[in-house]
């Protein structure tokens, strides 16, 4: 394994000048930034600021126990690994540390030999980590396709497809499920196809019936009532490039009809008019609904449906492509980090574990609006549980309700407290006062409890105002 330019933060903890400098000499390694604190508060701090992935604390010390330091760490982030350190060694205390979470437990005075043998593969094991997100990154810039996220081979399959019909179509019929990414692929095939002229979109489910012809072909002057002037359609504003009808299955019986027209014949008829006009536009249709049940029902055209489903591609539910969680978390959490300003490195792990065991009805958009939410909410450089939206919290309870609502990702950057919306820079700065009131005004605690460093936490209080 290649671990060159990674490098593992170790934190210790101990009111004994003597052994800190001890276990820093004994721990020096290639790839090891050793970082020492003499009292539990100042440990706590470097632990905020620093994120290490290893803790070594001692048990007895003035003012907070290595026990109370384990668990300020593991309501942190649980994923850092904490050695707890003692001369008072006591097999219950070294149950309890365990259960807690402590990742080892080492009876003092401690041989360096044995100190390497216990943190050594605590070390491995961190730089190993950074090895995978590194090449986690790194699949994201090699997995990514028109827009799309995926390495999945459910997605290869969709990008083959993708690049072999564009070329060529003059129809195609994209399905699957609400969030799968139907418009990316949409879009993909136009802009991989010779058409030089616009991408158009209808989405057929938001357009009154009555509407329907006059949005899609156009019209004449006096037409119907209303009618004061010519009007052309989307068909020839698409003309030379691509339509996209969303929602095909929403479309009215009767303008089915002339839209087949348009499929085989190039030429539009607007509403009131006697004569067609040519076109040439390349036609992408998509569903979430099942086409051949609603041909049997009446409800769309056999000639219009086999006339399009000549070139069929399927996108994946999220689901069917679990593989993909991660790359799209990562990709997710990239983009709205750039988006909102922030440093946000990823997720810890009791959050990754609960992404993971979602069930993602809503699919890939369902996911970027949680990490988007995420994203908006998160005060430190990790998203934590607490980060992420209510009803992905409940999930695991089988609660439904009003809880559901998400904040939808770039549309507004608001979040509601008690029913009523504010904005994220309004909630951000009575989250301060609260943490500063519940301190008592102590700087140093207020950073703790928003499991921020003390200099981010004072560069927040002078943004808004409350030094």
């Amino acid at each position: 394994m290649n671990t060159a330019g990674n490098s593992v933060q170790i934190v210790v903890i101990d009111d004994n000048a003597r052994s800190l400098e001890f276990l820093a000499e004994a721990l020096k390694r290639d790839n090891v930034n050793i970082i020492t604190a003499s009292h539990p508060d100042q440990g706590i701090d470097l632990i905020y600021t620093h994120r290490p992935q290893i803790v070594l604390t001692d048990l007895v010390m003035p003012g907070m126990s290595g026990l109370d330091v384990l668990g300020r760490v593991m309501e942190f982030d649980p994923a850092i690994d904490v050695v707890l350190m003692t001369a008072h060694y006591t097999t219950d205390t070294a149950v309890e540390a365990i259960r807690k979470g402590a990742a080892d437990y080492l009876n003092k005075p401690i041989s360096p030999s044995v100190l390497r043998e216990r943190v050594g593969p605590l070390i491995d094991t961190a730089l190993r980590r950074q090895h995978i997100l590194n090449v986690d990154s790194e699949l994201l810039r090699t997995a990514q396709f028109e827009g799309m996220v995926g390495r999945s081979p459910q997605m290869w399959e969709v990008y083959s497809r993708v690049r072999r019909v564009a070329p060529h179509f003059r129809a195609v019929l994209i399905t699957g499920a609400t969030g799968t990414g139907k418009d990316l692929v949409a879009r993909a095939l136009h802009h991989l196809s010779p058409a030089k002229g616009k991408f158009v979109v209808l989405n057929c489910s938001a357009v009154v019936e009555t509407l329907f012809e006059s949005e899609l072909f156009g019209h004449v002057r006096g037409a119907f009532t209303g009618a004061d002037k010519d009007k052309s359609g989307l068909v020839e504003y698409a003309n030379e490039g691509t339509l996209f009808l969303d929602e095909i299955g929403d479309m009215p019986i009767g303008t089915q009809a002339k839209l087949l027209r348009v499929l085989q014949n190039q030429e539009v008829q607007p509403v009131g008019s006697l004569s067609a006009r040519k076109v040439n536009v390349r036609v992408v249709a998509a569903t979430n609904r099942d086409l051949k049940k609603a041909m049997a029902e009446k409800q769309f055209r056999e000639d219009l449906y086999y006339r399009l489903s000549m070139v069929e591609i399927h996108t994946p539910s999220l689901v069917e492509r679990t593989e993909d969680l991660r790359l799209l978390t990562n990709f997710f959490v990239e983009r709205f980090a750039k988006q909102y300003g922030k440093e946000i490195r990823g997720l810890t792990r009791r959050a990754w574990i609960m992404l993971s065991r979602h069930s993602w009805p809503g699919n890939v958009r369902e996911l970027e609006n949680v990490i988007g939410h995420a994203c908006m909410m998160a005060m430190g450089e990790t998203i934590d549980i607490a980060d992420l939206p209510e009803n992905l919290r409940l999930a695991e309870e089988d609660i439904q309700g009003s809880s559901r609502e998400q904040i939808s990702a770039g549309e507004r950057q608001e979040v509601m407290v008690d029913g009523v919306p504010v904005s994220l820079e309004e909630h951000e700065k009575q989250l301060l006062r609260n943490a500063l009131d519940q301190a008592h005004g102590n700087q140093s605690e207020a950073a703790r409890h928003l499991r921020i460093g003390r200099d981010a936490l004072r560069y927040k209080m002078k943004k808004y105002g409350l030094l």
